[in-house]
């Protein structure tokens, strides 16, 4: 029997893999100090490669000065070698369980080269979003969540608010 023709083992139990997922929470306190979280590794992964073809532009710019610019090393952070871990744990996630393999999810009114035009329209407002922010969603609601922050907490709602006001007129798309 192919992979392909392998059928998908059933996913953990949710309350398993939400412990699971805490104890890998505490774990990245306290190995590395810092929570859970991708913008700040995507960012620095941007910063490294942009430093390479045009380092005196990273020197020039604050912000990129600050991650890259001079001796600065972006790829040597912890956060890097985490969003790599989690790619590739997910990889290997999902070949051992018979769920990788490439698809494009849509509605019935939705054409492939709309949803991609709309996933990384998306995408890019979200990690525009999560840099204004200092963080992702996974850095806001599971790291500063954990510390009981204020401000994740209202970050939290206003995700869920703003996700509950924008289903309804979008909905439409994938029924």
């Amino acid at each position: 029997m192919t992979d392909s023709a392998r059928k998908p083992r059933p996913y953990v139990n949710a309350y398993l893999g939400g412990t699971l997922l805490g104890v890998v929470l505490f774990l990245s306190f306290f190995i590395t100090g810092n929570g859970l979280g991708a913008s700040a590794a995507v960012t620095r992964v941007q910063v490294g490669a942009l430093a390479a073809v045009a380092p005196d532009h990273v020197d020039r710019v604050a912000y990129m000065s600050e991650i890259g610019g001079g001796n600065r090393r972006p790829f040597a952070d912890a956060s890097v070698y985490m969003l790599l871990g989690t790619f590739l744990g997910g990889a290997i996630s999902g070949i051992a369980n018979g769920r990788f393999h490439a698809e494009t999810r849509r509605g019935p009114h939705v054409t492939v080269p709309l949803r991609w035009a709309l996933a990384f329209a998306g995408g890019a407002i979200m990690m525009y979003g999560a840099r204004m922010a200092r963080g992702c969603t996974s850095g806001q609601a599971l790291s500063g969540g954990a510390m009981l922050s204020v401000g994740s907490f209202a970050f939290m709602f206003a995700v869920f608010a703003g996700a509950y006001l924008l289903a309804w007129p979008v909905r439409r798309l994938w029924n």
